[in-house]
């Protein structure tokens, strides 16, 4: 698995500079700091693109050093695709980085509570056998610049098309966001400040695979995200088969880390589990599940599997989905199934993947 400290070359963009690094950047530069609320304000809540034109509602000296050498630029996030799905709502955006790499990101939800999905990483390191990411590799961190561009690209978009704005960030897209940790604390940072999106904290949520020194480092975190836990399995043996990662972090431990987390947090910890057919969607299954999590202040969200290429599992029949929520729920966890949205252009869990660009 690549190392914690392989990180993308960062090109110091705007976008990825939280408030108080604006403020040194600015007072470092001989301009008064008390511009950075402005210039704050155009980048994440005017969504102002080219911040040195004229009309752009800032004052000469922010001008001016905008326009120098070795200040800060906009993250060039372009936009390759934007497919829509049929369900009226969700919306998968192929986003082309400045070095030529490429990521998804999803519009979803409903009128008032839109969702935007993003990702932490070109390709994942995870390897998840039925996840289309996971079957990419890894290729490099993203920025937190270029995972705040990606979520200011899709309010752009809500403005434009509906007049609505973001109501949430889900860091489940392509790659684990827990392995990119220090980006995507600062990008969180930036999106649920209240001077930009001001995204609450409560509205946000981190997907990982079980990243456990991650989920460490989340538990002593100051804000509180928060975090959804892939499963898939409830031995070691069975969620290896799907998750290879559990071979360096075991279910037992995984489990205690979490427990760990909703005591000192006092949070709810959010369980994923992909239901495939003949192979985890069992009443055992089920059973082993709810005694796996016994005691906990937990959530199980059940996810039908989607299809991607690379995987030749299927989604189990509708009955045996309903039977094992029901067991989870007697025993005295809630559960969810997960409403199947965006599968129609393979914006669902686990399928994103940079396909366009692979064909080409």
């Amino acid at each position: 698995m690549p190392s914690d400290a392989i990180q993308s070359r960062d090109p110091d963009y705007l976008e990825g500079l939280n408030f108080p690094l604006l403020e040194a950047r600015l007072q470092d530069s001989g301009v008064n700091p008390v511009h950075a609320k402005a210039l704050f304000n155009a980048v994440h809540r005017r969504l102002e693109g080219a911040l040195t034109e004229e009309g752009d509602h800032l004052v000469p000296p922010l001008r001016r050093w905008l326009s120098s050498d070795g200040a800060p630029r906009a993250c060039p996030l372009e936009s390759i695709t934007e497919t829509p799905s049929s369900d009226g709502y969700t919306h998968k955006y192929l986003l082309r980085l400045a070095d030529g790499a490429q990521v998804e990101a999803v519009q979803m939800g409903f009128p008032g509570r839109f969702t935007a999905c993003l990702s932490s990483q070109v390709g994942c390191a995870m390897g998840c056998v039925f996840c289309a990411t996971g079957q990419m590799g890894f290729a490099r961190h993203l920025t937190a610049g270029e995972i705040v561009a990606q979520a200011l690209h899709v309010e752009r978009q809500l403005r434009a098309s509906r007049g609505e704005r973001l109501r949430n960030i889900v860091m489940m897209g392509m790659g684990e966001p827990l392995h990119n940790f220090e980006a995507t604390m600062t990008a969180l940072e930036i999106l649920t400040d209240n001077r930009g999106l001001n995204i609450g904290p409560a509205r946000v949520a981190i997907s990982t695979v079980g990243h456990i020194p991650g989920i460490e480092q989340l538990t002593r975190h100051p804000k509180r995200y928060s975090l959804a836990v892939s499963l898939h399995g409830a031995s070691d043996t069975e969620r290896a088969a799907l998750v290879p990662v559990n071979k360096k972090w075991p279910l037992a431990d995984l489990i205690q880390t979490c427990r760990d987390y909703s005591r000192l947090k006092r949070a709810r910890v959010f369980f994923a589990w992909t239901l495939i057919g003949g192979v985890n969607d069992s009443e055992d299954h089920a059973r082993r599940l709810a005694a796996l999590l016994s005691g906990m202040d937990a959530h199980v969200n059940l996810i039908p599997l989607n299809p991607t290429e690379g995987f030749e599992g299927d989604a189990p029949f509708d009955e045996r989905v309903r039977a094992f929520q029901q067991i989870v729920q007697d025993s005295g966890l809630p559960s969810t199934v997960r409403q199947r949205r965006g599968i129609d252009v393979a914006a669902g869990c686990g399928q994103l993947k940079v396909a366009r660009a692979n064909r080409a």
